[in-house]
């Protein structure tokens, strides 16, 4: 197994074990649905959105794709496709980081301090 296989599945184990309902594609593991609430004390506080995961053949050296399945309103996310503009993601992505960031940090951040 290569080094970006172990580090995709070990990724996607600890996103399981961080209590994130996390479904495999096609049981693949690298298109995955991720359960993913909304932050506390912000408007989206309560709302619970599907998002999908897309990991590329040379993750975590290349960013994952985001996206929300069901439909969110922000300025950063895309209305037709669902596609997250997240600077971290999309452009300042390192190895350094992993899926539990993702989802505990960037898109948290990004819902509570919109950028236009």
């Amino acid at each position: 197994m290569s080094s970006p296989s172990k580090r995709r599945e070990m990724d996607l184990m600890k996103l399981m074990m961080s209590d994130y309902k996390v479904e495999m594609i096609n049981d693949s593991m690298v298109d995955i649905y991720v359960e993913f609430h909304g932050p506390n004390e912000s408007p989206y506080q309560g709302g619970v959105w599907r998002v999908r995961v897309v990991l590329p053949d040379a993750y975590p050296y290349k960013s994952p794709s985001i996206g929300f399945i069901n439909k969110v309103y922000h300025p950063s996310v895309d209305e037709t496709s669902g596609s997250v503009c997240l600077d971290v993601i999309n452009q300042t992505w390192s190895p350094m980081f992993d899926l539990v960031n993702v989802f505990e940090v960037f898109l948290p951040q990004l819902l509570l301090y919109p950028i236009p």
